[in-house]
């Protein structure tokens, strides 16, 4: 059984082993007066920060101190260096403690090679008066990166997160920024649910107004907003140069395929058209793809001008035309902007003989257009058209040969060869024959009838022509009973 003096003894000890623990926790290590408390014995500082160590110490009665400094450095056996004379924190530390209990230290512009740990010590008047703070304070440096993840499409859900390496000592708050421009997130980590192509950028956090290195967050997509552009603008005219270039947005590049209508044409970003031809003209569209998607842009049409080719003329009706009728010619041609003038001549000739899309010709010839638009002009082949004459006009023209052989004796012996607009010359006296009798009746054999005639008629040579006539006009085409002025006639008639 306990007796009340064992209890007493034990709850004493008990005490004692209590009180040291505490002691031991907050740093305080006391050897007959001496000790150092150290406030916190570990610090996670962000690299260009500033952390203050602050303790305390005492000493015993009677001792004056006369240095106290801290050190990296355990002192044993020699005395350690004081940090101040560090030409490595010269600048940077500063003692704000004082000599008789406060140690205080604040070290600024915190860099990577101070992490390490440190102690304070203090040396009095008196010989063998030194004591060192034996727990010391751990110092951790860190700096802030920005983690964002490796590969991102567009709509995935990203979130970047700030790190260190070290748990940091006071609680931040973060900022982020994206581009220079603060953004709203005031936590470690950044939510981009869903990201899209407008949250790509160069990205970076920051604590106490200390920045991390920017990141870049690269999101792949699709082509968009694509579009399709010509060089030069304006109207396109045959024969220059002309090209058509593609651009569109899109995550990574893009491959570039050029199609008129279904076809395709050709590959890249611009296509180009040395010397442009009627036959380039059509729609045009781009079709931007990458390992993301594709799109096709609108249309673009070209418009190529050019002036008139492929011109010909067509005749109605068609073969030998009858005097007194007449054909109409027409002229066709390809041209852009349509044929503005049809000109029409006559071959020979040096003035236009009409105009307009076709033409009413009367007379035999060879004919041909020009069309013309603002672009150029091109004259068509020639076409002939014949016009016969009637056989009635062919005995006219004979009677009144017979009757002025003597104009020209040298006359062909083929009557229609003389009477043939084509063959006879300019000269030919056979043109004349049709103005000696302008008011000539147009019935040929009434005009051959002894009482209908006029006693001026011309045909009042052919009485001379035999001493007695029979009254009937065809009895001298008998080749039996006729003299041999009526040869001509008969050969007509027959």
């Amino acid at each position: 059984m306990i007796t009340q003096a064992e209890l007493l003894i034990s709850l004493r000890m008990s005490l004692t082993v209590s009180l040291l623990f505490l002691l031991f926790i907050s740093g305080v290590v006391a050897q007959n007066g001496w000790s150092v408390r150290y406030n916190q014995n570990y610090f996670c500082a962000l690299k260009g920060s500033e952390v203050t160590m602050s303790c305390t110490y005492t000493y015993p009665s009677g001792y004056k101190v006369q240095k106290a400094f801290w050190t990296k450095q355990w002192g044993q056996g020699s005395e350690p260096p004081d940090l101040s004379d560090d030409p490595e924190y010269s600048g940077r530390v500063q003692y704000l403690g004082d000599k008789h209990s406060d140690c205080t230290l604040r070290l600024s512009d915190v860099r990577e090679e101070d992490q390490s740990k440190y102690y304070f010590r203090f040396i009095t008047d008196q010989t063998g008066g030194r004591y060192q703070g034996a727990e010391g304070v751990d110092l951790s440096v860190t700096d802030l990166q920005v983690e964002v993840p490796e590969r991102v499409i567009e709509g995935d859900k990203v979130t970047l997160t700030c790190k260190t390496t070290c748990s940091l000592t006071v609680r931040p708050t973060f900022t982020w920024y994206r581009n220079g421009h603060r953004l709203s997130s005031s936590t470690d980590q950044l939510h981009l649910q869903p990201v899209s192509r407008e949250d790509a950028g160069r990205y970076r956090c920051a604590v106490l107004g200390l920045r991390s290195p920017e990141v870049t967050l690269n999101v792949r997509y699709g082509p968009k907003s694509i579009s399709v552009s010509v060089s030069p603008s304006g109207e396109i005219v045959e024969g220059s140069s002309v090209t058509l270039t593609c651009s569109s947005d899109a995550n990574p590049p893009v491959e570039y395929n050029w199609f008129k209508g279904t076809s395709l044409v050709a590959k890249g970003e611009t296509y180009t058209m040395n010397k442009i031809s009627s036959v380039d003209s059509g729609e045009y569209k781009c079709r931007s793809s990458n390992e993301h998607g594709e799109k096709l842009s609108e249309a673009l049409t070209l418009n190529v001008l050019y002036p008139p080719k492929n011109i010909s003329v067509s005749i109605s009706p068609s073969g030998e035309i009858v005097e007194g009728s007449s054909v109409t010619l027409t002229c066709s041609s390809d041209a852009n902007p349509p044929v503005q003038s049809y000109t029409w001549f006559k071959e020979g000739g040096s003035s236009p003989v009409g105009s307009g899309h076709s033409y009413r010709a009367l007379q035999s010839g060879s004919y041909y257009c020009v069309a013309q638009n603002e672009h150029g002009s091109q004259k068509s082949a020639a076409v002939t058209v014949t016009v016969k004459g009637e056989s009635e006009e062919a005995i006219h023209l004979i009677m009144q040969t017979k009757h002025r052989q003597n104009v020209d004796t040298n006359a062909k012996d083929d009557t229609y060869t003389a009477l043939d607009p084509v063959s006879r010359s300019s000269d030919d006296v056979y043109c004349t024959l049709t103005n000696v009798d302008p008011n000539a009746k147009d019935d040929t054999y009434t005009a051959l009838d002894p009482v209908s005639r006029s006693s001026d008629d011309v045909y009042n040579t052919l009485t001379t022509v035999h001493s007695s006539p029979s009254d009937d006009l065809y009895s001298a085409l008998d080749p039996q009973s006729r003299s041999p002025e009526y040869d001509t006639l008969a050969v007509v008639l027959s």
